[in-house]
């Protein structure tokens, strides 16, 4: 199951790379507000139709509080320091930015004892983490100005984003990922929606190209429904830590689908840092399969040792 858990969490992230240049993308038309709208809406939408489909469970009323808050954290607050970011830089330093996941989810794990870093974790995700510094650090001349802007408003979104992956688990616990992730997609899409609207956020929708119509729905099916059902079975199935490295994946196709459609360049000091992410998610990810394989043996051993010294006993009666 956790390696289901993994599997799922690299396939959300990968596609999550796309997402950033979709957004970016818009972000010449729409504001933060409205396309935030537009992808949790519609992605609020397919969710509940397949959710009411499937008869999922869906949180109990006691959970609906706490469902809510994480609702308004990662589909409220994230999606407008998300969108807004990359009003200030690139797809590629937007998603190197979200890569500090790893290294904000493993604190907060700890502060709030939900999981114990380990040595071989905290290696990978240092790596990673260097990677994540190389790249940005060293490809300030190629920027737009005022990057560091966007740097840091992703780096909060990726805070609140460490936050969910930490306080959802045991809400996924008791209900089925695609109900839990409808409840609070439902709940940050309505917020932004009366924000965009009071804005005048969804006027600007008149005038989108068919393209950017494309590119809108992209966002609401694949990257509102898809990925953050992904990320909520992956979050029910393997550790916190664990699921938030498999985001340095999202740097990568970030990067291509910024090269193909946004023209945006990529330096050698990027490719070197995405090289050092993902030998960070290598690391990281075989923390639990040693752990796991250092728990088999100790298991293996002591029940060889249990049933020799049985056999001994049986020799001497």
């Amino acid at each position: 199951m956790e390696i289901l858990g993994v599997l799922a969490a690299v396939l959300s992230s990968a596609l999550g790379g796309t997402a950033v240049g979709a957004t970016r993308y818009l972000t010449g038309t729409l504001d933060p507000l409205t396309i935030g709208a537009v992808r949790f809406g519609g992605g609020f939408l397919v969710l509940v139709a397949v959710a009411l489909w499937r008869r999922d469970r869906w949180p109990t009323k006691s959970d609906w509080p706490g469902a809510a808050a994480m609702g308004l954290l990662f589909f409220g607050l994230f999606p407008v320091l998300f969108n807004g970011a990359l009003i200030y830089t690139t797809a590629a330093r937007g998603a190197l930015a979200l890569s500090t996941l790893p290294l904000l989810t493993m604190i907060a794990g700890a502060v709030l004892r939900v999981e114990p870093p380990t040595m071989r974790k905290i290696a990978g995700v240092l790596i990673a983490m260097a990677g994540v510094v190389t790249a940005l650090g060293m490809s300030l001349t190629s920027a737009p100005q005022g990057a560091w802007r966007g740097d840091l408003l992703m780096i909060a979104a990726a805070f609140c984003m460490a936050l969910y992956n930490v306080w959802s688990r045991p809400f996924l616990s008791r209900s089925a990922p695609i109900s839990f992730a409808a409840f609070g997609m439902g709940i940050g899409a309505v917020c932004l929606s009366i924000l965009a609207a009071w804005n005048g956020g969804f006027a600007q929708l008149v005038v989108l190209s068919a393209l950017q119509w494309i590119a809108s729905g992209y966002l609401a099916i694949v990257c509102g429904a898809f990925i953050f059902f992904l990320w909520a079975f992956a979050l029910g199935r393997a550790a916190p830590t664990l699921v938030a490295v498999s985001v340095a994946v999202n740097p990568v196709t970030a990067s291509i689908f910024g090269v193909v459609f946004l023209g945006e360049p990529v330096s050698a000091n990027l490719i070197i840092g995405l090289m050092a992410v993902l030998v960070g998610i290598g690391v990281a990810s075989g923390a639990v399969g040693w752990r796991g394989l250092v728990i088999r043996r100790s298991a293996h051993a002591a029940a060889v040792t249990g049933s020799n010294a049985d056999r001994s006993e049986q020799r001497q009666e």
